[in-house]
């Protein structure tokens, strides 16, 4: 076997084990054995960063030369992964106005016109206060998202690495072995 194919193969596979793992970090709710930090507001249609599963979707893995990368095409990935900070802007003012009118609209009332007390609905009512307070704040005022990490160096990665490469020298001291062994 040729040292391209080597690394080819060798590449391919790390991109398959390190991609799965990857994921399961949003199962685990956690960077490998990091727990995410919790959510500044209750979240009844999901959990930390799983409302609908467009990020855990969006990240591809390709391999560059002798490199792996993972990249996503969700805007807030980085954020998400990183953690910083943003500015809130009148749009964003808008949008979080737009959400709390919506998620207020869909609390459920008695005759009376009082809201019901449901589960529903007081999760629906925490939601809508938490965007009403997002609204709130001044424009320019900074928003502290905290780091979620789900790809990154980790030593569950360094472990599936070493495994990874020591299967694929394995197979190559097999072929070395057989090749001498013919002659």
């Amino acid at each position: 076997m040729d040292y391209n194919t080597f690394l080819n193969r060798l590449l391919t596979d790390l991109k398959v084990e390190l991609t799965d793992e990857f994921d399961r970090n949003f199962q685990r709710k956690a960077f490998f054995d990091r727990s995410w930090p919790a959510e500044g507001h209750h979240n009844p249609r999901g959990s930390q960063l799983i409302r609908s599963g467009k990020l855990r979707r969006s990240i591809n893995p390709s391999i560059r030369g002798d490199e792996i990368h993972w990249e996503s095409t969700e805007p807030y990935a980085d954020i998400q992964n990183f953690g910083g900070e943003i500015t809130v802007t009148m749009k964003m003012k808008k949008y979080f106005w737009a959400k709390y009118y919506e998620l207020n609209g869909s609390i459920t009332t008695t005759k009376g016109g009082t809201a019901r007390n449901t589960a529903q609905n007081r999760a629906l009512s925490s939601e809508a206060a938490f965007y009403k307070n997002m609204a709130l704040m001044k424009v320019g005022s900074k928003i502290k998202i905290p780091a979620r990490q789900f790809i990154g160096d980790h030593p569950r990665v360094q472990q599936i690495v070493q495994a990874t490469v020591d299967e694929h020298m394995s197979e190559v001291e097999k072929e070395i072995y057989n090749a001498l062994k013919q002659k």
